[in-house]
C-alpha cells in the first residue's frame, strides 16, 4: 500500500511538521481539529509537500532523513523543488 511523506506548515507561525501517512489529507484534518499534542499549538496547518512511496517503510526512511537535516533552509528547498529526495 502506498504511503506518503508529508510536510505541514503552520499558517500562523510558519513552523513545519514532518510525518508519514497513507492519507495525508485525513491527517491534516486530524491535526487541525482533534489532535491535542504538539500540532494543536500551531493551528491551522496546511500541507506544503507530499511525496508518495510504495511502502510505509520507505516513507519512514525519508521522514528520518528530512528530520535529520535540522535546518529550516533544507526543508524549504525540498518544498520549492530546489533539492529532491
Amino acid at each position: 500500500m502506498a504511503h506518503f511523506l508529508y510536510i505541514l506548515q503552520s499558517e500562523r507561525t510558519g513552523v513545519f511538521y514532518i510525518d508519514t501517512s497513507a492519507n495525508p489529507q485525513r491527517r491534516v484534518h486530524f491535526h487541525n481539529t482533534v489532535e491535542t499534542g504538539f500540532t494543536s499549538r500551531y493551528r491551522p496547518w496546511k500541507i506544503v509537500f507530499t511525496k508518495e512511496y510504495p511502502t510505509k517503510h520507505l516513507a519512514q526512511q525519508a521522514e528520518r532523513k528530512v528530520k535529520s537535516w535540522k535546518k529550516r533552509e533544507m526543508i524549504e528547498r525540498l518544498i520549492d523543488g530546489t533539492i529532491e529526495m
